[in-house]
């Protein structure tokens, strides 16, 4: 899962990239204004930035210079100027993409999908918890050195508890990260995930002993056995 911060001064938008965002298990960073934005860089890890050039305290070309001069991270500019000149201004500054608003959410999940590539995956490496090791760059999980295929949801539940490093994630945030806040109540949902996870990396599904259920509050995957 990636960490996705969003720049845009519309509270409508905002909501729009945290649903198309989630799609994908991606987590959304929102931030209204340019200030908010270096804020949210500088607290901690931010794999990727869809930014609005017409914010209301700062030029956002201006931003995109900030935000690359603070890291490698990379911009993906999604404004309504559509004007060429702008596009290349913001990409000669060290954007990596520019859509033009409206835009289509596969289209925008396609192309945030490149940069992320490009960039490594914005995850720092393969998460390795006990036997399971996930490369989240080459979107691959490997139990015991055994390849396993998952669907981007099941990757993306898995990933969540291999990052929490054994510690318990509940319902409601493993909902959230990966389905989106509009499904933090759907425990069912996470409950088939689960289920199909089980069938494919336990050697007895029936009788788990990787994907551990703490009763009414959440998961965790356990590596002491």
């Amino acid at each position: 899962m990636s960490r996705v911060l969003c720049v845009d001064d519309e509270p409508a938008i905002l909501r729009l990239l945290s649903v198309v965002l989630a799609h994908d298990g991606h987590e959304a960073v929102p931030a209204a204004t340019g200030r908010e934005a270096m804020a949210r860089l500088a607290e901690g890890r931010i794999d990727a930035v869809l930014l609005d050039l017409g914010l209301p305290d700062r030029d956002g070309l201006e931003l995109v210079s900030a935000i690359r001069a603070a890291g490698p991270v990379p911009v993906i500019v999604v404004s309504a100027r559509s004007d060429v000149a702008e596009k290349v201004a913001a990409l000669d500054l060290g954007a990596s993409d520019y859509l033009v608003k409206p835009f289509d959410g596969d289209e925008l999940r396609a192309r945030l999908r490149a940069v992320l590539r490009q960039s490594g995956g914005g995850t720092g490496g393969p998460v390795v918890h006990g036997p399971v090791a996930i490369d989240p760059a080459r979107h691959t999980v490997t139990v015991e050195g055994r390849p396993v295929s998952l669907t981007p949801r099941e990757f993306s539940v898995l990933q969540c508890l291999a990052e929490a490093g054994g510690r318990i994630v509940t319902h409601a945030i493993l909902l959230e990260r990966v389905w989106g806040k509009a499904h933090r109540e759907d425990v069912e949902y996470l409950r088939v995930a689960i289920r199909a996870l089980r069938i494919k990396i336990e050697a007895d599904p029936s009788q788990p002993r990787l994907l551990r259920n703490e009763p009414g509050i959440g998961y965790r995957l356990d590596a002491s056995d």
